[in-house]
């Protein structure tokens, strides 16, 4: 059974084999194209060849354009193969717009009237191409001449079309701003001419953004076609964006700014259409300037303020910017007072004012001339008050101004004012203990102030006066004599040989027509030498008392150890014995001694020197045929047995 399955399915494979077989030598009895003839474009005056080839070609070829056949005529539309071989491509000689730009199809008959294999190709355009006009651009309806602006307002956006017409094919258009393609925000549109149907008016829109980053731009417009001899043409346009005026300042300083200098502020704008500045000073309705800089030249204090720029144009103005100008100048010094000199009674007032001009704010300082070579700073104010002059504020005044510019100090100093202090003497409170060796030469020095000059001065101790030049016994009192500083003089007093006698406070008395003054210098006289005791001295007598001391320590604690290693060898008295020798009194009245009776209960003793004077560990023992010898009562009366103790304790003990 499975052997007639099989057969029977090789035979019906077979037949179908062989129905398949007639089927397609059936099938490849009919023609068909081979090749079709395709989309071409040719330069006006040139040859061109379009292809179409038939396979089993039966029939006969033939060619249509715009649905309209074709002869063939020598030297314009010929056969470019054999017929007979199935190649019915056409050569199209000398092509031109007018007679050969269309649609072809190319066409065979059929076999025969009973078998309808007839052919027709799809249509396809034969070009001729015609170089299309060059391109322009056109913007708010109107034609722009090359070079031209396409102007608009920032933030809008501007539709800018390029058309190129009269060509076949219709160009192809790109656009660029700057180098940058935005082709893709344009739409191209093809039309065909009215007036010559065969070409076409390429028309490309393009909508662009204006911004102030485009402002001065060229947009291009390129319109691309084989006929042009460059492959291509193009035309330009500037982009014109308008927008308000924005500005920013150039030139400020940025650090101190001193008088003198040149200054130049530029108010930089960028505006389009071009805008005007104007610098305004505040505080001031006047213009300080309408260009775009600002100068000085130099710079003066005067300046110093606060300036305004802003800009303006058809679409508005700016923000204003300021500045603000602080121009530093040194101290000028206006007046330090009316008068150079000035005279003050002691113990009044005075008080002095520092004028000065200064940027920045200034330091100052009164500054007391009290040497060639020293000042004294009186006050760090403007202004000076002594409030309580004494003769220590006589003498020449300077204001000293300083500030500080650009990290240097700028002093100036005025001219010297001097006060001159009149009134009673003033003894100046300075030294008041002057200290002197027994038998040495004493000075005692006091400075007294005075204008007028003092006309009488004296030292006064206990019931004693000494006049100024005079001198008694060892007492000598100098004239006054100039001081360093003016109206101020120097009183000594010399002392011979002093003793401590001589230790007490001497008084200076000044006067002078406008009053009197009084103060006191103490002596004191110490030691019995003229010349004092040097540090080595002392030093080396400390360290030999030290010495001393310790040496003798050392010679004790020598003794000491040696005597007491002598008694110990002779077993002598300690007292631990002495409470023995009062058991044994003890014992003889009746009463018994603790270390007696325990010494006897465990059989022990020794020989009675020992027991009684040795309190040593190392006592020799008795020998063993000793009996122990109580002392009793019955030995006699107690005074008794205390003499004989005494002298046993006098003895060393006996050795048995």
């Amino acid at each position: 059974m499975a052997e007639s399955f099989s057969t029977s399915f090789i035979n019906m494979v077979s037949c179908l084999l062989v129905i398949s077989s007639i089927f397609n030598q059936g099938a490849d009895c009919l023609q068909r194209f081979d090749k079709q003839p395709v989309y071409s474009e040719v330069n006006p005056g040139e040859d061109i060849k379009l292809d179409c080839k038939i396979f089993n070609k039966k029939g006969s070829c033939s060619w249509q354009k715009d649905n309209k056949p074709v002869g063939i005529y020598l030297k314009k539309y010929e056969w470019a193969g054999s017929e007979s071989d199935g190649d019915c491509s056409l050569w199209v000689r000398a092509a031109t717009l007018e007679f050969d730009d269309g649609e072809w199809e190319c066409q065979v008959t059929a076999s025969d009237f009973t078998t309808q294999d007839a052919l027709t190709s799809t249509p396809v355009r034969l070009v001729v191409r015609v170089a299309p006009q060059r391109p322009r651009i056109e913007f708010r309806s109107a034609q722009l001449l090359p070079g031209h602006n396409v102007t608009g307002r920032a933030g809008e956006r501007a539709a800018v079309k390029c058309v190129s017409r009269y060509g076949n094919p219709p160009a192809r258009i790109k656009w660029f701003v700057g180098d940058e393609d935005v082709t893709s925000a344009s739409r191209q549109s093809d039309a065909p001419e009215t007036d010559n149907p065969r070409t076409a008016a390429a028309a490309s829109l393009l909508e662009i953004l204006l911004d102030k980053d485009r402002h001065g731009q060229t947009l291009r417009c390129v319109a691309l076609h084989e006929s042009y001899p460059t492959k291509s043409l193009s035309v330009e346009a500037r982009l014109d964006v308008t927008y308000p005026p924005e500005v920013r300042l150039i030139g400020a300083p940025n650090g101190d700014l001193e008088e003198g200098s040149p200054v130049v502020l530029r108010c930089v704008t960028d505006a389009n259409p071009p805008a005007s500045v104007v610098w305004r000073r505040a505080g001031r309705t006047d213009i300080a300037s309408l260009e775009e800089s600002l100068q000085f030249r130099p710079v003066t204090r005067k300046d110093s303020a606060t300036y305004t720029c802003q800009a303006k144009n058809t679409l508005g103005a700016s923000e204003p910017i300021t500045v603000y100008l602080d121009v530093k100048y040194p101290p000028q010094i206006k007046s330090v007072g009316k008068d150079r000199l000035t005279t003050a009674t002691l113990f009044s007032q005075v008080a002095f004012e520092c004028d000065a001009d200064a940027n920045p704010t200034p330091t100052f300082q009164w500054l007391q001339r009290v040497g060639p070579d020293a000042v004294l700073v009186r006050s760090r104010e403007s202004r000076l008050v002594l409030a309580n002059v004494s003769y220590d504020h006589q003498g020449e005044y300077v204001c000293r101004v300083t500030n500080l510019i650009a990290g240097t100090e700028r002093p100036v100093q005025s001219e010297a004012i001097t006060i001159q202090v009149v009134g009673a003497p003033q003894v100046v409170r300075e030294e008041v203990e002057v200290i002197a060796a027994r038998g040495s030469d004493a000075t005692l020095r006091m400075v007294v102030c005075a204008d007028p000059r003092p006309n009488t001065a004296s030292w006064e101790w206990g019931s004693l006066q000494l006049k100024a030049g005079e001198g008694i016994g060892k007492y000598q009192a100098e004239e006054l004599k100039q001081d360093g500083r003016e109206d101020c003089y120097e009183a000594r007093l010399y002392v011979r040989e002093v003793e401590p006698s001589d230790s007490r406070s001497y008084f200076l008395l000044v006067k002078n027509e406008r009053g009197i003054d009084k103060h006191w210098v103490r002596l004191v006289v110490r030691g019995s030498y003229t010349e004092p005791i040097s540090m080595m001295t002392l030093v080396s007598a400390a360290s030999g008392c030290l010495l001393v001391f310790i040496l003798c320590v050392l010679c004790a604690v020598y003794c000491v150890r040696t005597e007491k290693c002598c008694f110990s060898r002779r077993g002598d008295f300690k007292p631990t014995d002495l409470e023995s020798e009062k058991s044994d009194i003890d014992s003889m009245t009746g009463r018994k001694t603790p270390r007696i009776e325990a010494s006897v209960l465990h059989g022990q003793h020794n020989g009675p020197g020992e027991a009684m004077y040795c309190s040593t560990p190392t006592r020799r023992l008795a020998p063993p045929h000793s009996t122990p010898h109580l002392i009793t009562g019955s030995s006699g009366s107690p005074e008794a047995m205390k003499v004989r103790l005494a002298a046993m304790v006098l003895q060393p003990p006996t050795r048995v």
